[in-house]
């Protein structure tokens, strides 16, 4: 009874987290906008920096001394943090130096369908063949939203965004298999101090190098988008996601992926003139078609043992 209970109401748990990964998808565009304020002005290494630090406040002043890294498990998983932001991040903003944004916002797409075989393999997740092809679908029409003729690149910049996706996507994966019932607040700051930490060192190696950042001349108005940028790009954005992933499979979780170059360009729309073609409308109507078609499929079915079952349909 208790079997049929639960997978009668398994999909629900994936409506429960909708909302939390698609303001994690809104975070994570429009904080994009955000830094490209920034960035103009800022070196990158030194705004993700300035933006981990301002997120790491933020989620202390949030969470409070008392829940702030109390338990093992929190510990153990604040340490993937090094592994993303903070790994991941330095590889894409190195690999930003010799290709294109759009070219890595591109590559960056490769992710949802990475872990997708991730949790599959890892996870031991039903992936189903529909989910699958909406995914490749849903990149074709980010393609169409994000490609521009002139974008290039060179095979470094490529190699080292590929390996920045991967990292990420190994984050997703080991996080949702480690979550369990911690505290999504109390991961995020964990996570986001160890990739704090990580920064901080290299910050600290290129000052002894002799190479510190020219700061002089930055406005108050990229300083302001840096400190905006940290709580929506890493605060918000990160929490949201979490809770999210932790009501949701990793795979369903990545999904929301796809949304994110779509609140970007709106961003952009708002906030910067920007302006969509309609080839690019026709990429965005292509995303939300086949996310609708995620979000509508069948839950795929648990793949419980017949003897974890037996035993739970005792209990």
């Amino acid at each position: 009874m208790f079997v049929e209970t639960s997978r009668r109401f398994a999909p629900f748990s994936r409506w429960r987290s909708i909302g939390p990964l698609i303001l994690a998808a809104a975070a994570w565009g429009l904080g994009t906008v955000i830094s490209k304020r920034a960035v103009a002005e800022i070196p990158p290494w030194t705004l993700l920096t300035v933006q981990l630090a301002v997120s790491v406040g933020a989620l202390l002043l949030l969470s409070g001394p008392r829940r702030a890294l109390t338990k093992l498990g929190t510990w153990r998983l604040g340490s993937l943090g090094i592994l993303n932001p903070g790994i991941a991040y330095a590889l894409s903003l190195f690999g930003l130096v010799s290709i294109s944004a759009s070219l890595s916002v591109l590559l960056w797409a490769l992710e949802p369908l990475l872990i997708l075989g991730l949790a599959r393999w890892l996870l031991d997740e039903r992936v189903g063949r529909l989910q699958v092809v909406l995914s490749f679908v849903a990149l074709g029409g980010m393609v169409l939203v994000l490609y521009e003729p002139t974008s290039g690149g060179q095979a470094v910049g490529i190699g080292l965004t590929l390996a920045g996706v991967a990292c990420c996507a190994v984050y997703t994966v080991v996080t949702r298999k480690l979550l369990g019932d911690e505290s999504a607040l109390s991961v995020v700051l964990a996570q986001q101090a160890a990739a704090l930490a990580f920064v901080f060192v290299g910050t600290v190696l290129v000052v002894l190098i002799g190479r510190p950042p020219d700061l002089a001349g930055v406005s108050a108005e990229a300083w302001l988008s840096a400190l905006v940028s940290g709580l929506v790009y890493y605060a918000l954005a990160y929490w949201f996601y979490l809770t999210g992933l932790r009501q949701s499979t990793a795979s369903f979780a990545a999904m929301s992926f796809f949304l994110i170059p779509i609140f970007g360009v709106t961003g952009g729309m708002a906030f910067l003139g920007e302006r969509l073609d309609p080839m690019q409308w026709l990429g965005v109507a292509i995303v939300l078609a086949a996310l609708l078609g995620v979000l509508l499929r069948p839950a795929p079915p648990s793949r419980a043992s017949p003897s974890a079952t037996t035993s739970a349909a005792r209990s």
